[in-house]
């Protein structure tokens, strides 16, 4: 398990992309159609991937985002930490939503193709 980004949720996109990139003068790591892009932070590997808010509901909330080996693999380790909703693909990814005991959430990535 290796923190991989922190999930930044955003109601309105270009807003947030302009403080990250021209504000703060992040470098974009990559983009995925027009509501998510990652920002690298300099000296570290971890980035800053902003997306767009889902319809879905509200475990696609901000906060930290790990990547595992398998992620089915951790569900059935850990049948203790409550998933908050059903996997969601990704290209070259699979997510899911979990929530801790202080009520914070946070998220699992699979990777399952190019996707870093």
């Amino acid at each position: 398990m290796r923190l991989t980004y922190l999930y930044v949720v955003v109601d309105d996109f270009a807003p947030a992309l302009a403080f990250y990139r021209d504000e703060l003068g992040l470098d974009e790591a990559w983009r995925e159609g027009e509501g998510t892009v990652a920002f690298a932070l300099p000296g570290s590997d971890v980035q800053i991937m902003v997306d767009k808010r889902l319809d879905d509901g509200a475990q696609w909330s901000t906060g930290p985002m790990y990547q595992v080996d398998d992620l089915d693999a951790w569900v059935r380790e850990h049948p203790g930490v409550p998933a908050l909703a059903p996997e969601i693909a990704a290209p070259d990814a699979r997510i899911r939503a979990f929530r801790d005991p202080g009520g914070n959430v946070f998220h699992l990535l699979q990777v399952t193709g190019d996707a870093t």
